[in-house]
């Protein structure tokens, strides 16, 4: 069996890549990492600044953005234009090959538009697919794609999509080509035994570890769906997903997710 190629995909949050100061400390350890790179990206914030300043409301349910026609056209230009372009400016800067996606771009990444339950969360897209001989041809060429947040449906509508969802899908779809390991890039340096202890970081989690944490109460809140995400991809054949700091980002720090 011939060992396959290592492909590390990492995610940033908005925060992180709208800050001129950490997105430039990112796109530097970025370029340093060895091998093969995706990188996915949010842009939450500015989208919000950007709607404020055109007179656009933006409206959130239970953490998530609603899309309606307007906003949609916000979150388009910010996260497939400003965003994604600064980031693959400076990779580029960087010398790093970048190439910036949507889910539209070569068709790479087809979602359906959230059917409407309690909320209607407007045009947001739930990942049905991603054609990973699209990126196998791109990361065969030497390029570095960098996902924007935004996918589409086949018939012409553009679709928000939630970042880490891109991610997770990503990994996935190139988890049968590739050795994946999966980053999220979060505020602190990893999972916390301690929410008040930086340096509290559980270094593994496995299924059973799991378990056990959210029995005690030292996993609670938005991680448990962060950590559900990255224990599928795991078992879907993704070979660790990785939960550290930006800064900490190819030092070898974090939680390590594992089967």
């Amino acid at each position: 069996m011939t060992m396959k190629e290592k492909l590390t995909i990492v995610k940033v949050g908005g925060k992180i890549v709208e800050n001129p100061d950490s997105l430039q400390r990112l796109l530097d350890d970025f370029a340093h990492m060895d091998g093969l790179r995706v990188l996915v990206h949010g842009g939450g914030r500015s989208a919000t600044a950007l709607a404020a300043r055109l007179g656009i409301e933006s409206r959130m349910v239970n953490g998530r953005r609603v899309t309606d026609k307007d906003m949609l056209e916000v979150v388009t230009m910010v996260y497939g234009g400003l965003v994604n372009k600064n980031i693959v400016a400076g990779l580029q800067a960087a010398g790093v090959k970048a190439i910036g996606l949507t889910g539209a771009d070569m068709d790479v990444i087809r979602s359906v538009k959230r059917p409407v339950k309690e909320v209607d969360y407007g045009f947001v897209g739930d990942v049905q697919r991603v054609d990973a001989g699209v990126l196998c041809h791109l990361l065969g060429q030497g390029a570095v794609p960098v996902m924007a947040p935004l996918t589409h449906d086949g018939a012409g509508h553009m679709l928000n999509t939630n970042a880490d969802t891109i991610a997770g899908e990503t990994a996935l779809a190139l988890a049968s080509h590739f050795d994946v390991t999966l980053v999220y890039c979060f505020e602190k340096k990893g999972v916390l035994m301690d929410e008040n202890d930086d340096d509290s970081v559980i270094p593994v989690i496995t299924p059973e570890l799991f378990r056990q944490h959210v029995q005690q109460g030292i996993i609670g809140g938005g991680m448990i769906p962060k950590l559900e995400n990255a224990l599928a991809a795991v078992a879907g054949g993704v070979e660790k997903v990785i939960i550290t700091a930006a800064e900490e980002l190819g030092r070898g720090g974090g939680t390590v997710i594992k089967k």
